[in-house]
């Protein structure tokens, strides 16, 4: 096992978990319903981060498997955060 690797992944993970941490104070404390969809990416795209490596070393999922895996969680982080930005109406203002 490669530490430098381990270590960069944890960070990473680390990083997008305060990220989402930040994002859904952000919407428990105003009701900003994007705000929740962005923490959810970011959860999704941490945990992607070093999802590949656990089911390979871990797991022994095949390498294919694994990635495939990981890209799809990522995918789908970032699919969160992209409605966010355009997929929610806000109510009032303009119609």
């Amino acid at each position: 096992m490669h530490i430098e690797l381990v270590v960069a992944k944890v960070v990473t993970m680390a990083l997008g978990f305060l990220i989402a941490y930040q994002a859904y104070k952000g919407y428990a404390e105003y009701g900003s319903e994007p705000m929740l969809f962005v923490a959810i990416g970011f959860l999704l795209i941490s945990v992607g981060a070093v999802i590949e490596g656990v089911l390979f070393e871990v797991v022994g999922l095949s390498l294919f498997h694994a990635g495939t895996i990981q890209t799809s969680i990522v995918a789908l982080g970032m699919l969160s955060v992209l409605y966010s930005l355009y997929g929610l109406r806000y109510s009032g203002g303009e119609s």
